[in-house]
């Protein structure tokens, strides 16, 4: 349904590749999709297609472009899970979060100048986090998110409303760092956070041994509602 298509930078004075997939009809709101950390790969793609579907203009930006080219690895395969966890840690995440911004303006001025919502996962669902305090960001989704209790005290910068899914046996996100989520955001008038017990992290990957159907259902669900409600 999508294709791969070049967005300026923020800066004006260069290009980075996104996947983008328009509805059948006029979109008059946008979702950016933000990668885990395996690229836009097939099941970034698959989401963006069912945002799509849905009525939406979905946009995922390959973060990674300017540390490797096209990244589109496995997690289900050993080597692919290292080579995604060495181009997590040479990733620089403000920079991210700037590119994550100019597809934002380019998904408002493709929906003439509708609200653009985001919705990433893992890394993605950290950034997500990151992109509601630093961003004009309309509404935000994260699952899975990593390290969100190091970024608590950018929690008074959020302006409009964000969704966090967490499951309790995240190998990722151990219990001391989602009691302190909790205790941070419990009370935040724009935050909603669930809990999805005994589930490990990835359990809405689209593929893979990671997903657990019936909870990958529950959050696509909520997140669903979520945007219905806030994108609107």
């Amino acid at each position: 349904m999508g294709d791969m298509k070049p967005i300026k930078t923020l800066s004006g004075d260069g290009e980075f590749p996104c996947y983008v997939a328009a509805p059948e009809g006029t979109a008059t709101a946008a979702i950016i999709v933000i990668q885990e950390i395996f690229g836009v790969n097939k099941g970034i793609k698959a989401k963006c297609d069912s945002w799509a579907k849905a009525g939406y203009l979905a946009v995922a930006p390959d973060l990674f472009w300017r540390i490797n080219e096209g990244t589109n690895l496995d997690s289900d395969v050993q080597e692919e899970f290292n080579a995604a966890l060495d181009l997590m840690n040479k990733f620089d995440q403000d920079q991210g979060i700037r590119d994550i911004e100019a597809a934002i303006h380019y998904a408002r001025d493709a929906v003439n100048g509708g609200k653009v919502g985001c919705v990433g996962y893992c890394l993605g669902g950290r950034l997500a986090f990151m992109t509601a305090a630093r961003t004009d960001i309309n509404a935000s989704v994260g699952y899975y998110g990593v390290g969100i209790d190091g970024l608590l005290r950018e929690s008074h910068a959020i302006a409009h409303e964000i969704m966090l899914h967490i499951p309790t046996a995240d190998g990722f996100v151990p219990a001391d760092a989602q009691a302190a989520m909790h205790e941070g955001l419990d009370d935040h008038p724009k935050v909603t956070l669930h809990d999805y017990e005994g589930l490990d992290h990835g359990f809405a990957a689209e593929f893979g041994v990671r997903r657990d159907e019936a909870a990958a259902t529950l959050a696509d669900g909520r997140t669903a509602e979520f945007f219905k409600e806030h994108l609107a």
